[in-house]
């Protein structure tokens, strides 16, 4: 697929042809396993395990595995999420088992539970930017980007209303399955706790501060600054393309984790993570119709 952006004439298409055009497209890009998304989650989680036999028995210095765990923590989040939208296989179908794994393993270094995020998350797509029922709304309010880094470091607390956002909204949906992953989510936060004390007890403090602690509090900013801040702010404008916007990014779409498509993620939440550049710049004459808020041509790459 080209890396241009597509060009072709919409001018007076009613919003039926338009809609019919736009799944057209969109189809293209659904339904076909991503060899890459496969791997990167084994690959991922693999060189994190693989950090700590190597920086505690002196083969790897402290201060690599630092830097290596802080990039497998950020990157551990989107293979999930893939899992959360059924992306790699539908239910009933062969490779299920392959997107619950996916799904649940891939979380490891984020501490988090596959159940708890794929509930809020889907609850987030349903009322994105609604103050009351989207979950990540909170972690919105930034008007700056300091502002938001500072928002997300008081979510670390406790007693912060954006620690407890998950847990309310894991509350209103009520069902037997929120039950189940609001006490898993306290299993694994209390096997988290475990072996960061399990490591100090041994003389390993300072591996599992650099190795883990330290990593997942940048990398959840991160990703909530790229997954979740940049893609929606300011956060007031809901409907179907109106509630997320492009953005351009420091190093180009792969340092926002592919998020400066995310209007197609929204959109068509099962085209897979790595598609979305691509099906962004063949959307883009229909997305630019329907007067979404995109970058302009010459920077929606």
């Amino acid at each position: 697929m080209s890396k241009t952006i597509a060009d072709y004439g919409v001018t007076g298409m009613s919003e039926a042809e338009l809609t019919r055009l736009e799944r057209q497209i969109a189809r293209k890009y659904m339904n076909k396993l991503s060899i890459p998304m496969v791997l990167w989650p084994i690959a991922n989680l693999t060189c994190w395990l693989a950090l700590w036999p190597l920086v505690m028995t002196g083969v790897m210095p402290l201060w690599v595995g630092f830097i290596i765990a802080t990039v497998n923590v950020t990157l551990s989040y989107l293979p999930s999420h893939e899992a959360q939208h059924d992306i790699y296989a539908r239910p009933g179908d062969k490779l299920r088992w392959l997107n619950e794994a996916i799904g649940h393993l891939s979380l490891i270094p984020m501490a988090y539970g596959y159940r708890i995020l794929r509930l809020t998350h889907l609850e987030h797509h349903k009322h994105t930017n609604t103050p009351e029922l989207d979950p990540d709304h909170i972690f919105n309010n930034g008007k700056t980007l300091w502002e938001t880094i500072r928002l997300n470091i008081a979510s670390y607390q406790p007693s912060s209303k954006s620690s407890q956002s998950y847990a309310a909204c894991l509350e209103r949906i009520g069902t037997p399955e929120a039950k189940r992953a609001y006490l898993e989510q306290i299993g694994i936060l209390l096997a988290h706790m475990a072996v960061l004390f399990t490591c100090a007890a041994y003389g390993y403090a300072l591996e599992a501060l650099l190795l883990w602690w330290l990593p997942l509090k940048l990398a959840v900013i991160y990703i909530r600054i790229y997954l979740s801040w940049l893609p929606h702010y300011p956060g007031d404008a809901t409907g179907r393309y109106k509630d997320t916007r492009g953005f351009s990014s420091w190093l180009g779409v792969w340092s926002s984790l592919a998020m400066t498509a995310h209007i197609v993620h929204h959109l068509h939440p099962r085209i897979p993570l790595d598609k979305t550049p691509a099906a962004l710049r063949e959307l883009y004459p229909i997305l630019e119709a329907r007067n979404c808020d995109l970058l302009a041509r010459e920077h929606a790459h």
